[in-house]
């Protein structure tokens, strides 16, 4: 989040939809909940828009009059400015299918239409309080194997090369390397990372395990810092110096 600020109108939420209705309803609720949001259609030109603008948070359709959601995803994570700002996915694509995809590609979060207008407000409330707050305190850098976690930047580094994770990842990777050797289940992380007013599944959270493997692991396939405890969940292990 820009300059730590607090959950108020400086929060800047852009809502990416094209059926105007909807768009009008979703500006109507987050405004009157304390939020700056700026509706855009999704046509041709809406990442460089979103990149101009710097929103907080991006709560986005997947089907869209030019590329759709999940290519807008995919594009926003790849870098920029908003390559760690949270994704919540709104949409009326139901399928599991769809939900593993939106949370694979670098989404923080899915709703499915009709929703609740309170609880699409608590789920963004949620995601930025916990960008707000997730950094711990005492230190900078905190430091383990090839990893430094810049927590005042909210960085990570693997070898002194910055890696490119979504809010979700960041905190998933800061709270391992903070709380190394044990293992922890899927509950655990959910409650831990993820904070009392989660509002996802166990599932989610193999999804995002897998995509920061991908950036963390020299071999994914075959996990050495981050590792599966068989039939438990997972566990960050610290190992030797070579």
């Amino acid at each position: 989040m820009q300059g730590g600020k607090s959950l108020s109108m400086s929060n800047r939420i852009a809502v990416v939809e094209d059926e105007a209705e909807l768009a009008a309803l979703i500006e109507y609720n987050l405004t009157r909940g304390g939020f700056h949001t700026k509706i855009f259609p999704g046509s041709e030109g809406t990442i460089r828009d979103l990149e101009a603008w710097r929103p907080d948070l991006i709560v986005l359709d997947v089907m869209l009059p030019g590329q759709d959601g999940f290519e807008i995803c995919r594009k926003l994570r790849q870098g920029g400015n908003l390559a760690a700002t949270p994704i919540l996915f709104l949409t009326a694509r139901s399928d599991e299918v769809d939900r593993v995809l939106g949370l694979e590609i670098g989404g923080d979060d899915y709703i499915t239409k009709p929703f609740s207008p309170r609880e699409l407000l608590a789920r963004i409330k949620a995601h930025l309080r916990r960008v707000e707050t997730g950094a711990p305190p005492k230190s900078n850098d905190i430091e383990v194997g090839p990893f430094r976690i810049d927590t005042a930047g909210r960085r990570a580094f693997r070898d002194g090369k910055e890696l490119e994770l979504t809010s979700t990842e960041y905190r998933l990777l800061e709270f391992f390397v903070t709380h190394p050797s044990h293992a922890w289940s899927r509950e655990d992380l959910l409650r831990e990372v993820w904070g009392e007013q989660h509002f996802v599944t166990p599932r989610t959270v193999d999804v995002h395990i897998r995509r920061l493997r991908e950036q963390i692991e020299s071999h994914p396939e075959e996990p050495a810092w981050l590792v599966t405890v068989r039939g438990f969940g997972y566990r960050f292990e610290v190992l030797p110096a070579s």
